[in-house]
């Protein structure tokens, strides 16, 4: 194959727990053939990272490449943007609740509209 005539493809990471690999998931658009209203497909593709620097949620250009593995086809040529996703554990939950003003001013707002009707 032509490096020219490779297809190209965009997509965002969802997994990188594999070594040197990622899974993007491409999300594409195909009009349903009776309804004719435009359905939401997503294609998981394996990926070639060999810097191990894909995190999840990144959006990462992709090129098609010789088979490296059983599944992966394709190689990360970069990373157009990072948004990492932040994991959060179950106890640091409790403390991102809302603060207690913000809470006496929604529970004001409704109780001063049953007073107007």
């Amino acid at each position: 194959m032509v490096r020219s005539n490779r297809k190209v493809r965009v997509g965002r990471v969802i997994s990188n727990k594999m070594d040197q690999s990622v899974v993007v998931a491409i999300e594409w658009r195909q009009q349903h053939p009776i309804y004719k209203k435009s359905v939401k497909r997503i294609t998981k593709l394996h990926a070639h990272d060999s810097d191990n620097k894909c995190q999840i949620g990144d959006l990462v250009s992709l090129m098609e490449t010789r088979p490296l593995s059983k599944m992966k086809r394709w190689r990360v040529t970069n990373i157009i943007n990072t948004d990492h996703i932040q994991i959060i554990a179950p106890e640091q939950i409790e403390n991102l609740e809302e603060p207690a003003e913000n809470r006496e001013e929604s529970s004001e707002a409704p109780a001063e509209a049953e007073e107007t009707n």
